[in-house]
């Protein structure tokens, strides 16, 4: 907002006549409605004529300009190339970057080479290194904020050391960093520069954020003389241009970050970091958390609440944090995670696509990981050397077999021994879009589940005709295979397991595909008489569609309801703290914490708590049971989850 620069009572009818010929002839337009409003600005001719100016100091103010962000390095003083390549990589990285996203570190630079790159960079989110190098000057003139999000050697923000030539009397003599003003992690070390004269007499803690961050400086050259303009002021170098600026140490006690005079009105608004111009967050050197186009925000705008009406409302200025900026929409690449953009999905998230937009939502149970399988020539079967590689898996693109020479090892081959614990790698698979044949077994296990949560055999390629192989196991005494819903195509097979019960129980009709002609086949396993006489047999709330073993969380469907894959005689409809409601499949599902808990009758219906839920229970019209009947379970297919 700009004051009302009023204009001479005398030029008025000048200007008005100005205006008009140049709207007439096309130079200027008319705006009636326009957020943008500058002060008109008159100058005279020398020939007795008006030239109309605009005032646009407030405007060039306003227009955010392109940052430039470039990403750091994490090397260290560690070389692993000549410095010829080392310079030319480092002047490529660094050209014309505003925002190093990381640690600065320049390192085994010559004298003779030109570091003028360097003087765009503004802002370092690490550290900066400046080691073992031979010019006389670091060029970081506008570096205004070094963030210390990274320290090196977990301490220091700010290292310079070492930075001369033993042979001759080359080395730095100017740190250079004249604009410096803020580090807000971290401390600063500065040792063994045997040319470097100035830095001892930097204020440091003026520019240290941290009363506690540690400061050495040590061991460097001789103290000489700042320029008469800089009076009691410390400086960087030599000239007049070189005095220290100073943001904080001369602060009125009023003030709680930084400041712009020593008057208890001259402090810097707590968004700023590195000093200001002016009281506003829109006066800040830099940000000490985002900048939000000219403002300094501790957050970037999203979604309002609206206090009144007690729910959420859409805010058309909505933005999100990239980096320590915040932007309309995510720049390609990066992946929209609440209101941040990211590289990549947290782990307990995955990447999917809304609107054409892509977010990072929240996983239902392991994040998807896609894996390929066995059979190939390198990778026949699962063994020592590869089953690491499905670490995480949850898809395997592909099969997957278990042989003999993968299971107890192939000396030929020099593979060891399979652990039987590395098998648990398999808990995260829900779905195999190729064969699973089990052909070797460890001794140690007596089932299959290792594949709990496998859900999906796809069967796209089989082995011979089939989709699921169990040949031959003595070890195994049940399959295990808990949550198997669907085997898409192929058939099944399992033959010569003497041990294993439970395979004649399963309704294979309510896995397979109902419209493909599939088919099992199940022989020289043991007598399902031995089974029923040793009492492996499906517990009593197991539908009839069968179980993969012992227990009511093992059953292939359950005769009443389920609760997290475990069957249950009934939900709590209307006893416990918690009640439940049933979904169409039979799954007990906990009410709505908002739901008022109804003695001798149901709490709610679904999962939401509404205005008709509410009068229901007051009326006494819900019901304690669901609209189905519990005997309609067992037949028919289960729905997932």
């Amino acid at each position: 907002m700009q004051p009302l620069r009023r204009l001479p009572l005398a030029l008025r009818a000048k200007v008005s006549m100005e205006l008009n010929r140049l709207l007439e002839s096309g130079v200027i337009e008319r705006a009636d409605d326009s957020p943008w409003i500058s002060n008109l600005v008159v100058a005279k001719k020398k020939g007795g004529g008006i030239r109309p100016c605009i005032d646009l100091r407030a405007v060039n103010k306003a227009v955010q300009t392109q940052v430039v962000f470039c990403h750091g390095t994490e090397n260290g003083l560690s070389i692993a190339e000549s410095p010829e390549f080392q310079y030319n990589l480092t002047k490529n990285r660094y050209t014309g970057c505003d925002i190093v996203m990381g640690n600065l570190e320049i390192t085994v630079v010559g004298h003779t080479r030109d570091l003028s790159f360097l003087q765009s960079i503004k802002e370092v989110t690490g550290y900066v290194l400046f080691a073992i190098n031979g010019i006389s000057r670091l060029p970081l003139d506008h570096l205004r904020l070094i963030r210390g999000n990274t320290l090196y050697k977990n301490q220091y923000a700010l290292t310079v050391m070492a930075n001369f030539h033993s042979e001759g009397q080359h080395g730095l003599q100017e740190l250079g960093l004249t604009h410096l003003t803020e580090i807000l992690q971290g401390g600063v070390k500065i040792f063994h520069n045997k040319y470097l004269s100035y830095a001892p007499q930097i204020n440091w803690r003026d520019i240290v954020k941290d009363p506690a961050a540690d400061i050495m400086i040590k061991d460097n050259g001789p103290e000489k003389p700042c320029d008469r303009a800089c009076g009691d002021l410390p400086c960087w170098g030599p000239g007049n241009d070189a005095c220290q600026i100073l943001t904080k140490t001369v602060c009125a006690p009023q003030c709680i970050g930084r400041c712009y005079g020593v008057n208890s009105s001259d402090c810097c608004h707590i968004e700023c970091a590195g000093g200001c111009t002016g009281p506003l967050n829109t006066d800040c050197f830099a940000c000490r958390n985002f900048r939000n186009l000219v403002s300094c925000v501790a957050q970037c705008p999203h979604a309002l609440t609206d206090k009144q009406a007690f729910k959420m409302a859409l805010n058309p200025d909505a933005k999100y944090e990239y980096r320590s900026t915040c932007v309309p929409q995510c720049p390609t690449n990066f992946v929209v995670d609440g209101s941040s953009c990211v590289n990549t999905c947290p782990s307990d998230k995955m990447e999917v696509e809304k609107s054409g937009v892509k977010i990072c939502k929240p996983c239902e149970g392991f994040c998807p990981k896609v894996c390929h399988g066995t059979g190939s020539p390198d990778r026949e079967t699962v063994n020592a050397h590869n089953i690491d590689s499905f670490i995480n898996c949850t898809k395997i693109e592909g099969s997957l077999q278990f042989l003999v020479h993968g299971i107890n090892g192939d000396t030929y081959s020099k593979v060891p021994p399979l652990d039987p614990e590395k098998l648990k790698i398999f808990n995260t698979v829900r779905e195999i879009t190729g064969f699973l044949s089990i052909h070797s077994w460890p001794k140690s296990m007596s089932d299959l589940s290792v594949f709990s949560n496998l859900r999906t055999i796809h069967g796209r390629t089989l082995f011979r005709s089939y989709s699921l192989l169990v040949v031959r196991i003595d070890s195994l005494t049940s399959l295990g295979l808990r949550s198997l819903r669907n085997i898409n195509a192929g058939n099944v097979y399992i033959k010569g397991n003497p041990n294993l019960c439970y395979y004649d129980t399963i309704n294979w009709m309510h896995i397979f595909d109902s419209s493909s002609h599939q088919k099992h086949t199940d022989e020289e396993n043991r007598p399902s008489e031995e089974c029923a006489t040793d009492g492996h047999m499906c517990d009593p709330l197991c539908s009839s569609d069968g179980c993969w073993g012992p227990g009511s969380n093992q059953c292939v469907s359950c005769m009443n309801y389920s609760r997290g894959g475990t069957c249950v005689p009934e939900c709590m409809f209307s006893v416990g703290e918690r009640r439940e409601f049933a979904t169409p499949s039979g799954e007990c599902t906990p009410c709505h914490p908002e739901c008022k808990v109804q003695e001798g009758k149901a709490t709610c219906t679904g999962p939401g708590c509404g205005e008709e839920e509410q009068q229901q229970q007051e009326e006494g019209t819900l019901h304690s049971e669901p609209w189905w009947a519990p005997s309609r379970r067992g037949s028919g297919k289960e729905e997932e989850g």
